[in-house]
């Protein structure tokens, strides 16, 4: 294809992927979902094109702003409170399922040892995405959704650590024991303190950055540097990231201007977005390439093995969570938790909440095309399997995980976000009286104006408390706040059709229209949070 081609080629996989979001969100569906169908279906029709991107730079271009994103809005303290679960299940189960995938891929498929361990790698991180969606409509405990979210960002580095470790083997012929081991401390250890130390020359920075544009340039400018810093001094790029994405996500809330932390949020979510739904598309695009490489084998034959692996992947997670407990009390003197006696019901929900996604799929779209004595064996194989497991985790769990929480009771009953949220809100209304009493009167405020904010602070002091009654939130304050929240929608409604219509009549300007819309659509934010 010729190089504008390609371009228009891309817009129009941008529209399809709009499409399928839609679609997705019209049907209640977690969007992933819709993406990997319809990355599939694109890829089965003749007269689109195949794109070939270089294995390298499937890594370079959409590993690193995934991976901060993920860490950047993630909870330190939260992470650390979790800290033993989290790192067993990121660790301890991603080999666990490395060596399960690559046992059976040996002696059931055939593969030789080192490739069946790159399968491993690649098939054990998971992707939250789905099921965070899913945690969100429905509501479940925040052990569970903290769980699941942070198993994720680190697994997704200790899983490509295993990956490099495999592929080096698999092209170069050596394997030892011990040096992967010992290059697995180095790796992990040495990629940690190399984002740790980016991260705090680099947030000083922040706080002189005004200008929105700019500061997301020097977030994903350091990004994108250390994780190829990382990868040429021979550390972990992506656990450098995930350390350099925790610690600015902890002091953005100090560092970045209300304006700054808006306009980057946004990007955010929109980029990872895009990222996500152009792996999909990609690999979509790629399967007839990846069954053209499979015509010598029958379709029964490979259907078998892509029941075999995505069975010893589900199998593996659900075992793990099943089996790990009973191992009591001898775990719970070694780790010191208590977080194997979760309920059972939760237990499942988090071993079915394992689905696979980009992670996987960056992996398997970067795997060399070459050896030091060929072709990298069986790589079409590989990248077919690694699909075969997106589309039965993602798909398959991802549709019935909503029933199965639904089924177990799997709820967070005493609402203890939106307490907390409450409860923040209160404290931070508390804090403004207590300012306005601090500052005095200073003479540049009239006594109206602070009487008339001192009353509007107050007013939300005492319906914040009325809601907190008895340590819950009451119900006259849940149905107190629907009403509100739509009264006050009804009347944003017609402060913006006022503006409008002033610009529409020319009595302001299309530039003044976009400043007071803006105000209004930011405090119409703030009353729908």
């Amino acid at each position: 294809m010729a190089p504008v081609d390609e371009i228009e080629f891309l817009i129009g996989l941008l529209a399809v992927v709009g499409l399928l979001a839609l679609l997705a969100r019209l049907l209640g569906v977690p969007y992933p979902i819709f993406l990997v169908l319809g990355g599939l279906g694109l890829g089965l029709v003749p007269a689109l094109p195949n794109i070939d991107l270089p294995p390298d730079v499937i890594l370079l271009v959409f590993i690193p702003p995934l991976i901060l994103s993920a860490a950047f809005f993630s909870s330190p303290r939260e992470l650390r409170a979790h800290a033993r679960p989290i790192g067993m299940l990121a660790i301890v189960l991603v080999l666990i399922t490395t060596s399960a995938v690559a046992a059976v891929a040996h002696f059931a498929i055939g593969l030789p040892w080192a490739v069946a361990f790159v399968l491993g790698a690649i098939v054990a991180p998971t992707d939250p995405v789905a099921a965070e969606a899913t945690f969100k409509r429905l509501g479940v405990p925040q052990r569970v959704s903290t769980v699941i979210g942070g198993e994720s960002i680190i697994n997704d580095g200790t899983a490509l650590v295993f990956y490099k470790i495999t592929v080096a083997a698999a092209v170069y012929g050596t394997f030892s024991l011990f040096r992967a081991g010992l290059d697995f401390i180095l790796l992990s250890a040495g990629g940690i303190a190399l984002g740790l130390v980016v991260a705090w020359l680099a947030i000083p920075l922040y706080g002189r950055l005004k200008d929105p544009a700019l500061l997301v340039a020097f977030i994903m400018i350091p990004a994108y540097a250390v994780y190829v810093v990382a990868e040429r001094i021979g550390v972990s790029g992506i656990l450098a990231v995930v350390s350099l994405g925790l610690y600015v996500g902890w002091q953005a809330p100090k560092r970045f201007t209300p304006e700054t932390r808006l306009q980057s949020y946004s990007f955010w979510h929109t980029l990872v977005f895009l990222l996500d739904s152009l792996l999909f598309v990609l690999i979509g695009l790629q399967f007839p390439a990846i069954l053209e490489g499979l015509r010598e084998r029958s379709v029964s034959e490979i259907l078998f093995y892509a029941a075999l692996v995505c069975g010893t992947v589900v199998g593996s997670r659900l075992l793990w969570f099943f089996s790990v407990p009973y191992a009591n009390p001898l775990l719970d003197r070694l780790l010191k938790t208590q977080y194997l006696r979760f309920p059972w019901q939760e237990r499942l929900v988090m071993g079915w909440s394992g689905m696979r996604g980009a992670i996987s799929l960056a992996l398997a779209l970067s795997l060399p095309l070459e050896t030091t004595t060929g072709a990298f064996p069986e790589r079409e194989l590989i990248l077919f399997l690694t699909v075969c497991v997106i589309f039965v985790t993602l798909v398959l769990q991802g549709i019935t995980l909503p029933a199965l929480i639904v089924r177990l009771g799997v709820v967070d009953e005493g609402h203890r976000t939106r307490m907390e949220e409450l409860n923040a809100r209160l404290e931070a209304s508390r804090a403004v009286l207590k300012r306005i009493e601090d500052l005095g009167d200073d003479g540049e405020i009239s006594p109206r104006t602070r009487k008339r904010l001192r009353d509007l602070y107050q007013e939300r002091v005492e319906r914040y408390e009325a809601g907190l009654e008895a340590g819950q939130i009451t119900e006259e304050y849940q149905e107190s706040s629907t009403a509100w929240s739509r009264w006050r929608r009804e009347l944003f409604e017609a402060e913006r059709a006022a503006v409008l219509s002033l610009r529409d009549e020319g009595k302001i300007s299309a530039e003044v229209m976009r400043r007071v819309e803006r105000d209004i659509d930011l405090e119409e934010l703030r009353f729908s949070s």
